[in-house]
């Protein structure tokens, strides 16, 4: 697969067209922001921990019944996808309250949901994202009220998927962000699945091993993105080498 021009840069990633024209080849950056970009570095590796551990769960969620964009890995930080037409929502899955959740509302930092919360917000960061409910979705023509259903199961099934995954290696899925887009008339996952959208605590320890590492810095992001990679990932199957 030859790598065309450039159709989109987006923070950390950059999308461009192949030769086929059903087909995209995507390139995880080592950039790192935070705060709708107002803080920004470069971190030499962590573009590849990114695609490794995206492609680990799309491969992952794809034998679960999971339909997603991914197609293969082209080198340890470009992968192949499926060209969707992205549908601009952030469906974000909570299963303890953290983040922007605990400063909006009144619920305790940590707090465990008896159920997951489905939270989706407009994706453009020029309104900052602002949450959206289903009579708005509809209204500007993004998904009918049956495709929201579907969105909201296909959530609902990676959020279980992935959590058992990840409380069988000793961390704890507290919530993830995932993007869908059509691709003719079927909806996929699409973007990427990574610790840049996801907030993992260590069970025992109750450490981040996540982007909140570099938000509030917690430490060395890049040791805690390999060490998720090397939980996860088999060596063999492109772990932390």
């Amino acid at each position: 697969m030859n790598r065309g021009q450039l159709l989109y840069e987006g923070k950390a990633k950059s999308v461009y067209l192949s030769d086929t024209p059903d087909e995209l080849i995507v390139a995880f950056r080592d950039d790192i922001t935070a705060f709708d970009g107002q803080k920004k570095d470069s971190l030499a590796g962590k573009g590849g921990y990114n695609a490794r551990i995206s492609a680990f769960f799309f491969t992952y969620l794809e034998e679960k019944g999971i339909p997603t964009h991914f197609m293969g890995m082209i080198d340890d930080h470009t992968m192949a996808v499926k060209r969707l037409n992205m549908i601009p929502l952030e469906v974000i899955v909570r299963n303890r309250a953290a983040g922007s959740i605990v400063r909006r509302y009144p619920f305790r930092e940590g707090q465990t949901f008896d159920t997951p919360l489905i939270v989706m917000d407009y994706k453009d960061d020029s309104r900052h994202d602002p949450m959206i409910n289903d009579d708005i979705i509809i209204a500007l023509g993004l998904l009918s009220r049956d495709e929201i259903q579907h969105v909201r199961d296909l959530a609902l099934a990676v959020n279980r998927h992935l959590k058992e995954l990840f409380r069988a290696r000793g961390l704890d899925l507290v919530d993830f962000k995932i993007e869908f887009g059509r691709f003719g008339d079927t909806i996929l996952l699409g973007d990427e699945i990574s610790m840049d959208s996801m907030r993992l605590w260590d069970v025992k320890t109750g450490a981040s091993l996540d982007k909140d590492v570099y938000r509030y810095d917690k430490g060395d992001v890049l040791s805690a993105y390999a060490k998720v990679v090397d939980m996860m990932i088999p060596k063999e199957f492109g772990g932390v080498q």
